[in-house]
C-alpha cells in the first residue's frame, strides 16, 4: 500500500511539473520576451496577462498550490534521494543528480522573483512592467542571480519533461528515451535563448 501511494504522489509530483507548472513556465518566457520587441510591447503584453479574468483564482489554483505541492515534495526527494554519481558516472545518475539541485535553486529563485513581482505589487509598491523589470535588474549581481535562477528552472523543467514520459510509461523502451533525451536537450536550449536573451534585454537595453 505504501508503496502505491509513493508512486501515485511521485506521479503527481512529476504531471504538476508539466500541467500546469510547465505550461505556465513556457507562456511566462514567451510574454516576457516580447520585451524584445520594446517596452510598449512587453507592457501590452504583461497588461493583457494581468488582466485576465478571475487572475486571483488563477494563479491560487492553476499556478502556487501547485507550485507548492511541487516543492514541498520535492525538497523532501532532494534530500532523501540516492545520489550514486561518484560511484556510477552515468549520464542519467548527473541528470537524476541536477534534476534535484536545480529543484532547490528554482525554489529559492521563484520565491525571491515572486516576492519582488507579485508581493510588491500587491502591497502596492510597484507595477509589474518593464521598468521594475530594468529596476530589479540594474546591477550585475542581480542580472547573475536571475541568469542562473532562470536557467536552473529552465533545466528542470525540460529535463523534468524526461522523468515525466518515463514515470507515466510514455516512453518505455531505450530507443524512445534517447529520443526523449534529445527532445528535452532542444526545449532547453530553445527555452533558455529565450529567457537569457529578454533578461540582457532589460538589463542592458539590447
Amino acid at each position: 500500500m505504501a508503496e502505491h501511494r509513493d508512486l501515485f504522489y511521485r506521479r503527481l509530483h512529476s504531471l504538476l511539473g508539466v500541467v500546469p507548472i510547465g505550461i505556465y513556465l513556457v507562456t511566462h518566457l514567451i510574454v516576457n520576451h516580447f520585451a524584445v520587441y520594446g517596452e510598449e510591447e512587453f507592457n501590452r503584453a504583461a497588461g493583457f496577462m494581468g488582466n485576465l479574468p478571475f487572475l486571483l483564482l488563477l494563479e491560487i489554483f492553476v499556478i502556487y498550490l501547485p507550485i507548492l505541492f511541487h516543492a514541498v515534495l520535492g525538497v523532501y526527494i532532494a534530500f532523501t534521494a540516492n545520489y550514486n554519481v561518484k560511484k556510477f558516472n552515468y549520464f542519467r545518475n548527473w541528470m537524476y543528480a541536477l534534476q534535484r539541485i536545480t529543484g532547490i535553486v528554482t525554489l529559492i529563485f521563484i520565491v525571491w522573483h515572486v516576492w519582488e513581482t507579485r508581493v510588491q505589487k500587491a502591497l502596492g509598491n510597484a507595477e509589474v512592467n518593464y521598468s521594475m523589470m530594468e529596476s530589479i535588474l540594474s546591477t550585475p549581481f542581480m542580472f547573475w542571480f536571475y541568469v542562473v535562477g532562470v536557467i536552473a528552472t529552465i533545466f528542470h523543467f525540460a529535463n523534468g519533461l524526461w522523468g515525466f514520459l518515463v514515470t507515466w510509461g510514455i516512453t518505455q523502451t531505450p530507443k524512445s528515451q534517447k529520443i526523449a533525451t534529445y527532445g528535452a536537450v532542444i526545449v532547453f536550449l530553445v527555452l533558455s535563448y529565450v529567457g537569457v536573451r529578454t533578461l540582457i534585454v532589460f538589463a542592458y537595453g539590447v
